[in-house]
């Protein structure tokens, strides 16, 4: 895991869903995964005056994981209220919710929210997307990977290799960048669909092939890969040099 990384880790995200096991669940992925400031709370007015006394006590908070259907206040007013916090105005923010209507999520991301993921969902699909949107809000600028025998530019899309440079295509450039950006973690098959094409049911073929591409691109002996790594029945796992 890079320093970066890491640091991504270090940010407090607030969590707000009315259903407790769903909440518990949801704290219990993350815990594993390695977040280390985790804030939980069934009451939207209660996590409304977290944020409130965080940003007079000037404690940041990294990301808002909400609820949309909730008695006291639902998870668009939430946001909303939140929003009106001065320090608070830009903070990123993920709607969780079984309301998974087109009008929904355009109302959701019309009020500024990063992402929108319906229940039920996976939990390699949740941390991933997580990452994602605190990759794009918090992470440092750095395109470049290091393989060892080799180096990706995910601006240029080029694998710069000891016997010259190649070029990915647009879908193993979409591939590579979400294993580099869990580089050291397995991430499921289901999961990397999910990431990479829009509509993911009956792709694990077509990944399978885009992983066999990839392999010929980026490993010194494609038949038996050291960067790029299967995990038997599970997915896949990227193993980068930095």
């Amino acid at each position: 895991m890079s320093r970066n990384e890491r640091h991504l880790l270090t940010k407090s995200i607030v969590l707000v869903d009315d259903e407790p096991e769903l909440l518990h669940m949801v704290s219990e992925i993350l815990t594993r995964e390695g977040f280390e400031s985790l804030h939980a709370f069934t009451s939207p007015t209660e996590a409304l005056a977290f944020c409130r006394t965080s940003a007079v006590n000037n404690e940041s908070i990294g990301l808002v994981i909400l609820d949309v259907m909730m008695p006291e206040m639902d998870g668009n007013a939430l946001l909303s209220y939140i929003r009106c916090i001065a320090t608070l105005e830009h903070v990123p923010a993920i709607f969780l919710t079984a309301k998974d209507a087109p009008q929904d999520r355009i109302a959701g991301l019309g009020l500024g929210a990063d992402d929108y993921i319906a229940k039920p969902f996976l939990p390699q699909e949740l941390v991933l997307r997580i990452m994602a949107v605190l990759r794009r809000c918090y992470a440092e600028d750095d395109p470049t990977l290091d393989l060892g025998y080799c180096s990706v530019n995910f601006d240029t899309a080029e694998v710069t290799r000891p016997d010259g440079v190649v070029m990915l295509t647009a879908k193993e450039h979409d591939i590579l960048r979400v294993l580099a950006q869990n580089r050291g973690r397995i991430v499921t098959i289901d999961a990397l669909c999910q990431a990479c094409w829009e509509d993911s049911f009956g792709y694990e073929n077509t990944l399978m092939a885009h992983i066999h591409r990839l392999r010929e691109k980026i490993e010194q002996d494609p038949a038996h890969p050291q960067a790029l790594v299967t995990v038997k029945g599970l997915g896949y796992k990227l193993i980068a040099q930095g």
